[in-house]
């Protein structure tokens, strides 16, 4: 057990370091063929084959949806990719044949976040399995417009300030010299007194955090596209970012946009103050020597001061009159100024 462990650790290192990529994958896959953990299609005498999605059969635009495959072998048992399915069966044993959405070598479907991209289209899955010819399977994936939609345009955080260095502890006093103790009491002398230990130097102070980034001003364009199920359009627009498109079904979807300035970086903290150090003890004689005094402790650096909020952005919506009974399905934050404009078909 324990040497199967180490085999296993030693591929998921490889995964996870990257290291030789194609390479790095052949060997991991060979060596969970050989622990057990996964099998090869050719290897199973499968007679069936579904495919399905568990997190249901649509897509929204700019959403990932898992993909599992389900096998039954000539004996009744069923056989399930890896992955989400958490099964044996490897992704790369299986021919994939996406269309509209897209798919990765982990069976994960992705379908792009510009609505243009699949208005009007259904997306499309056609699985089939070099081993096993006569085993194909398909998949219909509606796309769906009644989804949480979002569009950020948050100005970024301040940087935390450097902490304060910490200051050095002072060194030890010497030690006092050794006394003289004689017969005749009139020859005898103390030990010499310590001497005092030096003092800590102070902390240094915390830098001053970043302040936040502004948001940019943010512009919105809503039409509504008529017919039996209404739906909005909207294309949101920032300087320095890409115009981004959506298609918002207002029976259950909506658009959240945001423009909030960034928050300053906290201040940094002060650094400690160094220990002074201890006296020298006193030498030893008839009677001792006194012990030196200890250094004074270093001050405490100052904490920084924390930067400021950048400001928030404005939100500007101008809607078409026909799209004005579906405006509680956009949402923004600041509030937004409304604007009641005629507005064409977006695309």
């Amino acid at each position: 057990m324990n040497h199967r462990r180490a085999l296993f650790g030693r591929c998921t290192s490889i995964g996870v370091l990257g290291l030789a990529a194609a390479t790095g994958l052949a060997g991991c896959t060979a060596i969970e063929v050989k622990l057990g953990t996964r099998v090869h299609l050719d290897k199973v005498p499968v007679t069936t084959i579904e495919a399905s999605l568990p997190n249901g059969p649509a897509m929204a635009p700019g959403t990932t949806s898992p993909m599992v495959v389900t096998f039954t072998d000539s004996s009744g048992k069923e056989w399930v990719t890896e992955g989400k399915g958490k099964g044996k069966i490897l992704w790369s044993d299986l021919t994939i044949t996406p269309s509209v959405v897209t798919v990765n070598k982990k069976g994960v479907l992705s379908l792009a976040h510009d609505p243009r991209k699949s208005d009007g289209k259904t997306g499309q899955v056609e699985i089939s399995v070099p081993s096993h010819p006569e085993l194909h399977a398909s998949l219909t994936i509606p796309v769906r417009y009644d989804y949480p939609f979002v569009a950020h345009f948050d100005g970024a955080n301040g940087a935390p300030g450097m902490d304060g260095m910490n200051g050095s502890d002072g060194m030890s006093g010497s030690s006092g010299s050794i006394g003289s103790c004689g017969v005749d009491s009139s020859s005898n002398s103390p030990g010499g007194n310590g001497g005092d230990g030096e003092n800590g130097t102070d902390g240094g102070n915390g830098g001053d955090g970043g302040n936040g980034g502004d948001a940019p001003p943010v512009r919105v364009m809503v039409a509504l596209r008529q017919g039996e199920h209404p739906l909005l359009q909207a294309v949101v627009s920032a300087p320095r970012w890409k115009d981004r498109h959506f298609l918002i079904d207002p029976q259950g979807g909506s658009l959240a946009i945001k423009a909030i300035g960034g928050e300053g970086g906290s201040g940094g903290r002060g650094g400690k103050g160094g220990r002074g150090g201890s006296g020298g003890s006193g030498g030893y004689g008839c009677p001792p020597g006194m012990s030196g005094n200890r250094g004074l402790d270093g001050r405490d650096g100052m904490a920084g001061n924390d930067g400021s909020p950048g400001r928030d952005g404005t939100i500007t919506i101008t809607y078409d009159p026909a799209a004005k009974p579906f405006l509680a399905a956009i949402k923004s934050a600041p509030n937004p100024v409304y604007q009641e404009a005629s507005v064409a078909p977006l695309w």
